[in-house]
């Protein structure tokens, strides 16, 4: 589309549309998702080039993205490529990471989005300020083994995949030239993290070491239920029925797509009903810092071997199966949907056993008092 470029044709620019400035040549406006921004198209040894000046709104208006087209082209006419004269602020990794965030969001499902955005926003926090074509193979390779050195190998892997999706968008919109700067970078062993089961000795270090902090009463909630980080994080208000005794997740905060109803053990009660009731969210935000609490937890455990928060998910489990809670109650209580509740069995068998897990949960949370004393 070609006309000028106002204030006006920019707010009123459709999804996914683009407008070429009819005064200025190779300066235009293109809006993705919510936000419009400008952008230059020039020509430089007969290559043609694309490079975004900025997002609209403060400081970029039509009159100042336009000056700035103007002083691009004017580098381009004295054979002095734009691209690599500086690193402007929306060309920088964290800035961009914010359109891309976006984008992913209308695509992806809320724990996904989750994961997405703890990997790239705070794990991979130390490139943000880092231009995009700054950041090379070298660069990933250290901030990657940085991430395995403070949250283990699955940490880093997961941190890989997400930044290798990255930079693939940065290539398709020309933001980078040239290979993905996370080929070639290595992947971690996992070995059998998978199958870690805290021994009682080393479940009661951990319950010792916690304070009155969100972090350790979220450690808490995790192992008196059983449940994904991800649902015990993202706990809300609404969520929590204190009448009923009982905890209901909506079919999109959890794994395998079906709403589930988890009764409380007093011990889980007691923890919500100390919680100050600042907004929505139980823990006063929807939370995502696992890192850094997880790691100073770790100082305080005195050398106990490495270990991840979703291991206290099988070792409650394990546990609950040694205290003769038949398997089928155990499955109810994770929300698992495999084992005795799969297949035909399933489909058919709609019990949900409210009564059974609520003795479970109940004989678990007397056990995990008597073990701490």
């Amino acid at each position: 589309m070609l006309g000028k470029i106002t204030k006006s044709t920019v707010e009123k620019l459709p999804l996914n549309s683009l407008i070429w400035d009819n005064a200025l040549i190779g300066f235009g406006a293109r809006r993705q998702l919510r936000h419009v921004h400008y952008l230059l198209r020039y020509r430089i040894n007969g290559r043609q080039r694309f490079i975004t000046i900025g997002r609209h709104g403060s400081p970029w208006t039509p009159d100042t993205a336009r000056n700035e087209a103007r002083r691009l082209l004017g580098l381009v006419a004295s054979k002095v490529d734009p691209a690599n004269e500086r690193v402007r602020s929306g060309e920088t990794f964290g800035a961009e990471l914010t359109r891309y965030l976006d984008r992913k969001r209308a695509v992806l499902g809320p724990r996904s989005m989750i994961e997405i955005e703890r990997y790239l926003t705070i794990q991979c926090k130390s490139l943000h300020g880092l231009g995009l074509n700054e950041i090379d193979r070298r660069t990933v390779a250290l901030t990657l083994a940085e991430i395995e050195q403070h949250s283990g190998p699955v940490a880093r892997n997961r941190a890989r995949t997400s930044l290798s999706a990255f930079f693939a968008y940065a290539i398709r919109e020309g933001l980078i030239d040239g290979a993905n700067p996370v080929s070639g970078t290595g992947k971690a062993s996992e070995g059998n993290g998978r199958d870690r089961v805290l021994s009682e000795t080393e479940l009661t270090q951990v319950l010792r070491a916690l304070s009155d902090d969100p972090f350790s009463e979220i450690i808490r909630v995790l192992i008196l239920t059983g449940q994904r980080r991800s649902e015990v994080g993202g706990l809300q208000w609404s969520e929590v029925d204190l009448e009923r005794n009982s905890i209901v997740f909506n079919p999109d905060r959890v794994k395998n797509g079906r709403s589930h109803e988890l009764p409380i053990s007093h011990q889980v009660r007691s923890v919500l009903e100390r919680q100050p009731r600042k907004n929505e969210w139980v823990w006063g935000c929807q939370w995502s810092s696992w890192s850094e609490p997880k790691a100073k937890l770790d100082k305080r455990l005195n050398g106990m071997p490495e270990w991840r928060l979703h291991d206290l998910r099988r070792t409650a489990a394990t546990m609950m199966a040694e205290l003769g809670i038949l398997p089928h109650i155990i499955e109810a209580i994770l929300n698992h949907v495999s084992g005795h509740r799969a297949g035909v069995a399933g489909i058919y068998n709609r019990a949900k056993y409210q009564a059974d897990m609520r003795d479970a949960l109940e004989r678990w949370g007397e056990h995990v008092a008597g073990i701490v004393g």
